[in-house]
Parts: structure tokens; sequence; C-alpha cells
């Protein structure tokens, strides 16, 4: 059962870091320095939860900040998904690393985790963010990249705190790519028949 919650609550972790990428980690370092919830002390990845580490996560979150504009484009993006699952992978290893030897396995559930969250809020953010665009709301647009860093941030904590939650972040996340490849699916049969 124990296992079971710490992949549970890796999934929720790499599920967050997959949203965003720099927040959900502070967080989930932060809790592991005072062991509320999580613990990498004499795990492989102890260094997830050291000053240095911390520090390094919060001045990229801060820089994310203001190169929100650089973020925006499918560059920033990428490379912002490409650090979210990296991200991901390590935190749902970590997770499992704290309490059974084996932990190899949830740099790839990890890693698969992340990944579904990043594909799902990239194209997510670029249907919004073109719908404010066309509706001429820069300031709704804006304000997306803190909406994802606050869903980030309510799934880790909620993956840390009660790891079962993970399972609702996951669904979600599923429920998001299926609503989404069916409106894609019909805006191009929606194209087929005007040719």
């Amino acid at each position: 059962m124990k296992l079971l919650l710490d992949i549970l609550q890796g999934l929720g972790l790499a599920s967050a870091t997959g949203l965003r990428p720099f927040l959900p980690a502070l967080l989930a370092g932060a809790l592991a320095t005072e062991d509320l919830g999580v613990d990498f002390d004499h795990t492989q990845f102890a260094f997830l939860e050291s000053p240095w580490w911390l520090l390094a996560l919060a001045l990229a979150l801060v820089a994310s900040v203001f190169a929100r504009r650089v973020l925006e484009t499918s560059r920033g993006e990428a490379a912002l998904s490409g650090l979210g699952i990296g991200l991901g992978a390590l935190l749902c290893a970590a997770s499992i690393d704290d309490r059974h030897g084996t932990w190899w396995y949830g740099l790839i559930i990890g890693a698969a985790f992340a990944y579904l969250a990043s594909s799902v809020s990239r194209q997510l953010f670029a249907r919004v963010r073109a719908r404010f665009a066309s509706a001429n709301d820069a300031a709704a647009a804006a304000a997306l990249p803190f909406y994802g860093e606050a869903a980030g941030l309510v799934v880790a904590g909620a993956a840390i705190l009660f790891p079962p939650l993970s399972l609702l972040a996951v669904g979600f996340l599923i429920a998001l790519l299926v609503t989404g490849r069916r409106r894609s699916d019909q805006k191009y049969a929606g194209l087929r028949i005007l040719r």
C-alpha cells in the first residue's frame, strides 16, 4: 500500500511539473526540507531539497515570469516542456525512493505523466490564447501563465498531502486530451467538407 501511495504521489508531482515546471518542484523541495508529506533525505535525490537547488528553482521561476513573451513562443514552450518532463521524472523517482529501494521505473513513469500534462496544457493554452486574441483580451491572455502556475501548485500540493488525489488530476488531464482531440477532429472534418 505504501508503494502505491508513493507512486501516486510521484504521478501527481510529475503531472504538476508537466503543467508548469518550477513552482511545483519548488513546493515539493520546500516541503521535503521540513519532511511534510515527502522526504528526499537519504535517497539518491537528496539534492531536490538542498538549499542551492531550491534557490536555482526560485531564480528560474522569477526568470520565467520576466521572460514570459519568449516562453510563449513554440521554442519557449518546448523548453519549458522539456524542463517539466525532466523534473517530473526526478520527482516521481524521488518520491518512490523515499521508502523503497527500487526507484528507476519512477523516472519512466514520471517522464510519461509529465509529458502527458505538458502536451495537454500546451494544447489547452494555445486554444485559450487564440480565443483571447480573437476577442482582443490581452489582459486575460497575459494571465494564462499564472493560471498554469496555480494549477501546477494545487496539483503538487494535493499529491503531496493526499496522494490518491493524483488520480483526479490524471483523469482530468486525460479528459482534456480526449476532448481536445475530438474538437480538432471536428475542425478538420469541417474543412474536408468545404473542399
